[in-house]
């Protein structure tokens, strides 16, 4: 899968994602971009958006965007407090759909 990092985590997490070709939001020169508009341009190009912003799949009409959204929820956005978060992450992967948010973690999405 074509995995988009949201700038807000850590670029070393794309290390820990093997067998997917994952990018982050800086690498593709499209830091600074709000959410409409990344969404927008990654939909082009990735098939999963992975973030911890736990509000965006109530800003955004993500049906309108042909791209998968994975909120990570975790104590904060380190690595070390995301790290936990990856084997659920790499399990939901193949099962993302675009148009949908999953969330992944302890905390529910509010």
């Amino acid at each position: 899968m074509r995995v988009l990092l949201d700038e807000c985590l850590p670029r070393r997490l794309k290390h820990h994602l093997p067998g997917h070709d994952v990018q982050t939001v800086p690498e593709m020169e499209w830091a600074g971009k709000r959410n409409g508009e990344l969404l927008r341009r990654a939909a082009g190009e990735f098939d999963v958006f992975v973030t911890v912003d736990r509000r965006l799949p109530h800003e955004q009409q993500l049906t309108m965007f042909r791209i998968a959204v994975i909120v990570l929820t975790a104590r904060s956005n380190r690595l070390p407090d995301l790290l936990p978060l990856v084997p659920p992450t790499l399990e939901v992967l193949p099962r993302a759909r675009p148009g949908e948010a999953v969330v992944v973690g302890g905390r529910p999405v509010r």
